[in-house]
């Protein structure tokens, strides 16, 4: 079992810049994932004006943090099941290279649908990246840990139906369980149940995405010092708690294009809708983690929206959104993993 001190890590990077520089990449993208992935819990609550932008986004902040440094602690399946979907197994520096061209590819990817305002799956853009430069690296398939990668698979359908299934059931039971109460002491119960439920998937957040980062940055580190593979590892403390504040930090520069594009464009919520959405999905990203199923929050959130909206009526939702949306989840994994592939092959071209 290695264990990595925080002196053994400062003393690493000061002398291998490929390192250096994997290392910047992913704090980089841990922000962005702030900025860009997870505004997406606090949305409804936004939306249903149940809290200003300027809360929900410290809100959201806090939970973010709890939710990679707590749920890490706890249950690190999906720092495991990154680490292991791609063989960066290789001589002298070309495992790093191959490692940094998947991150240069990712945060491209991201920033790229990020000026767009269209939400995509940053935790999917570095697996289908990471998948392509490993692939470059082992000149084929030979690079991909199929017994691990069919997780994102199971995840991703897990994402759709189970996020649409759970929307539509827990709106149905909302509506039914408060069908005899009085509109403004049901809506005043909602409003902060709605809170809660933000709250519990800014956690889930941070959860899911924060480990996916956390892998990335362990593997460059255990390349360095000769370890391509390793059954069990301990997750250092300072890396939990690094990753946990950048993405905090992330989340306090904002994010509200992607606020409006979908919690203000794609549906209109009641307190009560966004309750139903914001706790479906959280039981979803739970559930999966539980499992180590890589999942996004995007796609679990969107989809629960959709569920809660298709509750009340079909036309309720607005669909041309979410074919822009459907487009763009489509396009990530194969679009990643090709560009992944060639950022790779050409970087190791020049300097493997």
């Amino acid at each position: 079992m290695m264990a990595i001190s925080f002196a053994d890590f400062i003393y690493k990077i000061s002398f291998n810049y490929t390192l250096l520089l994997i290392v910047i990449i992913t704090l980089v993208v841990i922000v962005v994932n702030g900025l860009t992935v997870a505004p997406n819990a606090i949305v409804t609550c936004v939306s249903t004006r149940s809290l200003s932008m300027h809360k929900a986004i410290i809100l959201a902040a806090i939970f973010n943090f709890l939710g990679v440094l707590v749920m890490t602690y706890l249950n690190s399946k999906v720092v495991q099941t990154i680490f292991k979907m791609a063989d960066f197994g290789g001589k002298e520096n070309s495992p790093l290279i191959a490692l940094c061209a998947a991150m240069i590819t990712t945060i491209t990817w991201c920033f790229a649908a990020w000026k767009l305002g269209i939400p995509t799956s940053e935790g999917h853009a570095l697996i289908a990246s990471m998948s392509g430069a490993a692939i470059a690296l082992q000149h084929g398939f030979d690079g991909i840990n199929f017994s691990e990668w069919i997780k994102v698979i199971y995840g991703l359908f897990f994402s759709i139906w189970a996020g649409l299934s759970a929307g539509y059931i827990i709106e149905r039971i909302t509506v039914h369980l408060f069908r005899n109460i009085e509109r403004s002491e049901a809506t005043s119960f909602l409003i902060k149940a709605q809170i809660s439920a933000s709250a519990a998937l800014s956690f889930m957040h941070g959860a899911q995405d924060g480990q996916k980062f956390i892998a990335v940055m362990l593997l460059g580190i255990f390349l360095v010092n000769g370890v391509q593979s390793s059954p069990e590892f301990n997750i250092p403390l300072w890396v939990m708690l690094l990753c946990s504040c950048l993405m905090a930090v992330g989340t306090i520069i904002g994010g509200q294009k992607i606020i409006k594009k979908i919690g203000m464009d794609m549906v209109k919520f009641e307190p009560y809708q966004g309750f139903a959405a914001d706790m479906a999905a959280s039981a979803c990203l739970f559930i999966a983690s539980s499992f180590g199923l890589p999942m996004s929050t995007v796609h679990t959130k969107t989809t629960a929206m959709l569920g809660v909206g298709v509750a009340r009526r079909v036309s309720y939702v607005k669909w041309w959104i979410v074919k822009d949306l459907v487009l763009t989840w489509v396009l990530t994994l194969p679009g990643c993993c090709l560009l992944g592939y060639f950022v790779a092959f050409i970087l190791l071209l020049i300097f493997g």
